[in-house]
């Protein structure tokens, strides 16, 4: 692809660099960017640069915030006994917008995947272990896409708890093996959340 100018080719390129966006549709957006009015674009960069620089991580459940604890962890109407754990920030809006769980959220952050180098100490596991051995936590939800990473994740934390007394479960199989929860409609996502079944079944089927 041929620029007529280097400031145009290497915006071009650095917007390629998201996920989906190819170099056909990373012209489209950077000349839709040019047409506007020069105010719009600075508006943009000046919120991406804010959001790099000030957004914050959950002190407790590891969410994107724009404070150390954030708003679902320091809500006086969440059931703080339990605890669903999720892959990572797009799974806790997916089951936000369901309306189904009044709970807290624990995000690991990735799943288990030898194959991708990713091991157990790469997660936020250990702060999770923590929690529960702390004893406050009576519920913890496994809500993790049903594919094999998420699947050794769920049982290795379970091996970790296991001594713990804490009741496991895992959303209903309403979401197909293979898929990724946030890509799940509201309905399935809400129904997979309220008629979830203790963990230990799932190991035998």
């Amino acid at each position: 692809m041929e620029f007529s100018s280097k400031l145009l080719e290497r915006a071009v390129n650095e917007m390629s660099q998201l996920p989906g966006i190819g170099k056909r549709t990373a012209l489209r957006l950077v000349l839709h960017l040019l047409r506007q009015p020069k105010e719009q674009t600075v508006m943009l960069s000046e919120a991406l640069k804010r959001m790099r620089q000030d957004v914050k991580f959950c002190k407790s459940c590891h969410n994107i915030s724009d404070v150390d604890l954030c708003e679902i962890c320091a809500s006086s109407n969440r059931n703080e006994s339990v605890v669903c754990v999720v892959e990572d920030v797009r799974d806790v809006m997916a089951i936000e917008n369901t309306s189904s769980f009044k709970g807290l959220y624990h995000v690991l952050g990735g799943k288990i995947s030898p194959m991708d180098g990713i091991g157990p100490h790469d997660l936020n596991i250990e702060s999770l272990v923590k929690k529960i051995k702390q004893g406050e936590i009576k519920e913890l939800i496994f809500a993790l896409s049903s594919t094999m990473e998420g699947d050794t994740t769920n049982f290795y934390i379970y091996k970790q708890i296991q001594d713990c007394k804490v009741y496991t479960t895992t959303i209903a199989r309403g979401i197909a093996v293979g898929d990724e929860l946030e890509y799940a409609d509201e309905v399935t996502l809400g129904r997979s959340i309220v008629n979830r079944i203790p963990f230990e079944n799932s190991l035998k089927s």
